[in-house]
């Protein structure tokens, strides 16, 4: 970012658009709108400030939301930076530590997904989210994890381009599975030549870049090709392709007459809500939909929510040749104008397949918003029973549950995840390594792991739950209550979850911590569904955690607790001896006899195996 200052106007001055836009720079930079007692109503980039800026003080604004922002406005500040790759960091960064009030945020647990072609001699295709490496191309991104893995499929039954990581493919001594199935070709084994493969991967790069009937027809040139110099197999090979390559074209078409790339999107509004739902169509082919709303600011115009979309996810994601939409078209024109310098194609549906694509989208955007509507009724009412069940005061909007897990006293590990308003918040699970207890000591493990998580509460460096589960009985709550007591945090309503008979679900009884008789909601009560569905998922979340330390353990090679035995003398030992038994085998002469190994060395080794 440059060093220039924020420009503003002068403390208690009305504020004057006009003068203030006489001095903004034609510059990339970030935007603040600025309200009474220094209130941030809203944040946002721009290209150019000084256009941007203006257009919100013209007379027809594109909304009535941003009207009354406009007309709560004391002040505006600006900050120049030197390229609008700084100004898209710029906003993000203060978007999140001011959270102003008119911002409409889209954000998503996951990233879209792409297909990766790797930058090796021989390219890897693959399934990939997050950030890309230099040397290696990617397409997409795709609406979901099914789309991308139907395109593999289709890649490896079509160019049979190799899958495997590169650990694996370096270490082939003859071909693999998919190889023998014919949806590799095997180059790890050189059963395929690096000009004959880079061809292959050629035709797929094509292939995912919309050229699909591009590609069939060189099929269909190589393969009269070959037939004419009698090289029938060869001939048979890109009819297969081609027939492939077809069905999949004819299937997926949908009424498409054209191999052209086009996002639609729908912004609808309903209950309360708004939801853009984002289709894809990519070289001619409906890869499917995904629907997202926002957060941050309150929002109930379907069009306002479209133009926050369009310029959140064209800001981080490529372009496409053509985008849909159902509405606010000019807003969403200047929002493309502020991301790229040759936006695209922009318009309403207009031929049929246009309108079937964006009845499509509509109908999946109201069937979401339907969804999430039933989903919040359902929440709210497990709540409202749970509350009315344990008889608290208010909702219990942030539960905490603990589980414990291990095998006779192996590799304790202690669970906690979190429940806030009704849904798990997976960002917030928390595992616990147990250890300087005696094994198989439940007791003692729920104790390290309470005081290790809500010490620090006690200390105020943490979120207080409104309530906490335990899974397990009374004395499992007896020593959960203790602990809590000794953190000083003995008003937090607590409860532990006791198995039923014969560990069947529905017949789980809670325990009170304050010595009160225990309950049976029964398997119909919906604060009972609610507190299994937590305890559940801390139970799986505490086993995954156990086996991966379990399995780490065990796998473990004594010769890492050696001193003075590295990597390269690790190797070098399996190596010669064909393994740990044989190792554990060998004598201190035989020891001796591997390159780096000292006598002293193989005497500490010997020591360590026996």
């Amino acid at each position: 970012m440059s060093g220039n200052e924020p420009v503003s106007n002068p403390p208690g001055a009305a504020f004057d658009s006009r003068a203030f836009l006489r001095t903004a720079p034609e510059a990339p930079g970030v935007y603040r709108m600025i309200g009474i007692d220094d209130q941030v109503l809203y944040v946002g980039k721009a290209k150019n400030l000084k256009r941007r800026v203006s257009s919100y003080f013209r007379g027809n604004l594109p909304s009535p939301r941003i009207a009354m922002m406009v007309a709560q406005i004391v002040r505006v500040d600006i900050t120049p930076t030197r390229s609008e790759a700084e100004a898209l960091l710029l906003e993000n960064n203060l978007i999140k530590s001011l959270l102003p009030r008119y911002n409409i945020l889209f954000r998503d647990d996951k990233s879209y997904p792409y297909i990766e072609l790797s930058g090796d001699e021989f390219p890897r295709l693959a399934y990939h989210r997050g950030a890309f490496a230099r040397g290696a191309r990617y397409f997409g991104p795709f609406p979901n994890s099914r789309a991308v893995r139907e395109s593999i499929h289709l890649l490896q039954k079509t160019f049979r381009l190799r899958t495997c990581e590169n650990s694996v493919f370096q270490n082939r001594s003859r071909p693999c599975l998919l190889a023998q199935i014919k949806r590799c070709s095997a180059p790890c084994v050189a059963e395929i030549g690096h000009d004959a493969y880079t061809a292959e991967v050629r035709l797929a790069s094509r292939f995912l870049d919309g050229q699909a009937s591009e590609v069939i027809d060189d099929l269909s040139a190589r393969m009269q090709a070959a037939a004419l110099r009698l090289a029938f197999e060869e001939a048979a090979a890109c009819r297969d392709q081609v027939r492939v390559l077809q069905a999949v074209l004819h299937r997926q078409f949908v009424e498409s007459r054209r191999d052209e790339d086009v996002d639609i999107i729908a912004s609808v509004a309903s209950g309360g809500m708004v939801c853009v739902n984002i289709a894809m169509v990519r070289g001619g082919r409906h890869l499917g939909d995904r629907p997202q709303f926002p957060s941050g600011a309150a929002v109930d115009d379907a069009g306002d929510g479209l133009a926050a979309f369009v310029e959140q996810h064209y800001a981080v994601h490529p372009l496409p040749a053509r985008i849909l939409v159902g509405l606010s078209v000019e807003a969403v024109r200047e929002a493309l104008a502020e991301i790229s310098n040759s936006p695209p194609s922009l318009a309403r549906p207009r031929h049929a397949a246009e309108k079937a694509w964006m009845e499509m989208a509509e109908k999946n955007a109201r069937l979401a918003i339907e969804v999430r509507l039933s989903d919040a009724g359902r929440i709210g009412e497990r709540l409202q029973a749970l509350r009315e069940a344990l008889d608290l005061p208010e909702l219990p909007a942030r539960i905490e549950c603990f589980d414990i897990s291990h095998t006779m006293g192996e590799a304790t590990v202690a669970s906690c995840v979190v429940c806030v308003d009704g849904a798990m918040k997976h960002s917030e699970y928390r595992r616990y390594n147990i250890s300087g207890i005696t094994p198989g000591d439940d007791f003692a493990a729920m104790r390290q792991v309470l005081m290790r998580r809500y010490g620090k509460v006690a200390a105020g460096e943490g979120i207080c739950p409104d309530l906490i589960l335990i899974d397990g009985g009374r004395g499992q709550v007896s020593a959960a209550a203790a602990t809590l007591a000794e953190a000083g945090l003995k008003a937090v309503n607590m409860l532990g979850v006791a198995k039923g008979e014969g560990r069947k679900a529905g017949l789980e009884t809670l325990i009170f911590s304050d010595g009160r008789e225990g309950v049976a909601l029964g398997g119909q009560s919906p604060a009972l569904h609610l507190v299994i569905e937590i305890r559940d998922e801390a139970h799986r979340f505490a086993i995954a955690g156990h086996r991966a330390r379990r399995g780490k353990a065990r796998t473990r090679s004594t010769l890492e607790d050696v001193p003075g035995i590295g990597p390269a003398r690790r190797r070098a030992l399996l190596a010669t001896f064909g393994g740990l038994d044989g190792v554990r085998a060998a004598t201190v002469e035989d020891l001796c006899r591997v390159i780096g190994i000292n006598r002293r060395l193989a005497e500490q080794i010997y020591s360590a195996l026996h």
